[in-house]
């Protein structure tokens, strides 16, 4: 009893540590270093932490992408540093090359949009992004219910996705459209999320923008639509209604993404390389899991 007693209360501090320390690091000074590895460890903690139940399965993927979320925001914690560091040109390069001389986001935006004037669609396709940022966790909740058997694989899926993707974002920062538009390395390209977002929400819109723009040179690959992707075949994965809801959602949020001035073609294309990459090389690490899942059982013996 001493035991179990000691290990569930050394995995709830190392869990209350995980969620502390990434909100507290800009008033502490605690390094970038020391704030990853407390949050890594988050999703391990609460998996010993809690007994297990399909609360405790929600927890696990809630730590995770809590982990996530802290560091898609570290590189942004030193601005000037990250700015010398983006990369502009290169999706312009690639983009123009795909658009046939004439960046793609910039032919829509032309053909479909009025420099000045928030269109009906421009409403829709600004909400369909917005919606984003509950779309993969949904899929995986409605996982979790109906199909628990499936919830472990089809969560690591997603989350794998979200974990390579910010190491990208640590490596390669890179900006989207809007960004080089403002830069002048493009002709002006409009933020029609913004335009669309200051007439929808009205006041409450700067704060709704800055409680989630933690990192806006974080464009390569576009996790928006990797995980949206893995999403789209983890619903396919338990029927073909499910996978149909998934899919169509996946190609309105990238044609969203590219008119709206989000995101380059070449940020969905490489979005997809690594969804599909993720996909195809999951079983190859499902010892891995194994052996992981052992771990925690082993942990857990003397908790329960």
């Amino acid at each position: 009893m001493r035991r179990s007693s000691f290990v569930r209360r050394l995995a709830l501090g190392a869990a209350v540590a995980g969620v502390a320390v990434p909100l507290a690091r800009h008033r502490l000074r605690i390094p970038r270093a020391v704030t990853s590895m407390v949050a890594w460890q988050t999703p391990l903690a609460v998996a010993i932490a809690l007994p297990r139940s399909r609360f405790r399965d929600a927890a696990v993927y809630g730590a995770q992408m809590w982990a996530y979320v802290t560091h898609y925001e570290l590189p942004n914690d030193d601005h000037e540093a990250l700015l010398r560091r983006v990369h502009v040109n290169y999706p312009i390069a690639i983009d123009r090359a795909l658009g046939l001389g004439e960046i793609p986001t910039l032919r829509l935006q032309h053909a479909l949009g009025r420099p000045g004037h928030v269109h009906a669609h421009d409403t829709a396709l600004s909400i369909v992004h917005w919606s984003w940022f509950g779309a993969p966790h949904a899929a995986v909740a409605y996982i979790l219910l109906r199909h628990p058997e499936r919830f472990g694989s089809s969560a690591a899926r997603v989350a794998a996705v979200f974990d390579f993707g910010v190491a990208g974002y640590f490596l390669f920062p890179t900006a989207p459209p809007w960004w080089a538009g403002n830069t002048h390395a493009l002709p002006h390209v409009r933020r029609i999320m913004t335009e669309a977002g200051e007439r929808f929400w009205g006041r409450h819109w700067k704060r709704l923008y800055d409680s989630l723009s933690g990192n806006q040179l974080a464009a390569m690959p576009s996790l928006h639509f990797a995980t949206s992707v893995m999403a789209a075949h983890v619903l396919a994965d338990v029927g073909p209604g499910p996978g149909a809801i998934g899919w169509a959602y996946a190609g309105a949020l990238g044609f969203a993404l590219v008119y709206l001035g989000e995101h380059y073609v070449a940020d969905l294309a490489a979005g997809l390389a690594l969804a599909e990459c993720v996909r195809v090389l999951a079983p190859r690490a499902a010892p891995a899991g194994r052996a992981l899942a052992r771990l925690v059982r082993a942990l857990e013996a003397p908790a329960a």
